[in-house]
């Protein structure tokens, strides 16, 4: 099957109210655009610098999301790119976005990353410390909180990830609740290839998909 064929394909199951976002770190110029003529509208990046290249070439015509780990340094020249950084998981990372959206009059949104499996090596905020970092980013101005995403850890079987989207979800409703300012939780940001339709069922309405539209990245 073709890319075109794929992104179809995922388009025609996923519900209404559902996003599909395009991961395409390591993806060409070419194989971005031709899932874009099939429909995509929302792509991914895990890194600032080879996001500037397509960027470069594809520019606005889908919006951009960041979903990798941002380095503080690499703030200012994300903000430029992206419409979105869903990976949000520090007061120090969210100082670094609301500075640079004040020097350019913007209120920036955000995702605030949970690591919902506790697991060291990855990046993101653990669950129990979510409302606490949730309540410091929202003191900020020029940060917008529109929801959470997460990763959850790797499974051969997909569906043992299904407690981590869950309590995920809890947590989103529970900070829906909250009531705070410059918080308005409306997206749900998980799932990827293989756990894309157990993260719908579990209340997910952003999916990041790579594989499953481009095949296994070379190399």
């Amino acid at each position: 099957m073709m890319i075109k064929e794929r992104v179809k394909e995922i388009l025609s199951k996923i519900p209404e109210g559902v996003q599909l976002l395009c991961a395409t770190k390591g993806r060409s110029v070419e194989e971005i655009m031709e899932a874009i003529e099939a429909g995509i509208t929302l792509i991914g990046e895990n890194y600032v610098q080879e996001a500037e290249k397509k960027y470069s070439i594809i520019g606005k015509r889908v919006k951009w999301h960041f979903i990798g780990h941002l380095q503080t340094n690499k703030v200012k020249k994300a903000l430029k790119i992206f419409d979105m950084i869903e990976t949000v998981d520090s007061v120090k990372l969210a100082y670094e976005i609301d500075k640079h959206a004040k020097k350019k009059g913007v209120v920036y949104p955000v995702l605030i990353e949970i690591n919902s499996g506790k697991e060291k090596q990855k990046s993101g905020v653990f669950p129990e410390d979510a409302e606490n970092l949730i309540k410091e980013i929202s003191k900020f101005e020029n940060i917008k909180i529109e929801g959470l995403m997460t990763m959850g850890p790797f499974f051969e079987e997909p569906e043992k990830i299904r407690p981590y989207f869950r309590l995920t979800k809890e947590l989103f409703d529970n900070f829906k609740k909250l009531s705070l300012p410059n918080v308005e939780m409306k997206y749900l940001s998980m799932g990827m290839s293989d756990t894309w339709e157990i993260a719908i069922e579990e209340g997910a309405n952003i999916i990041r998909i790579g594989t499953l539209i481009f095949g296994p990245r070379k190399g």
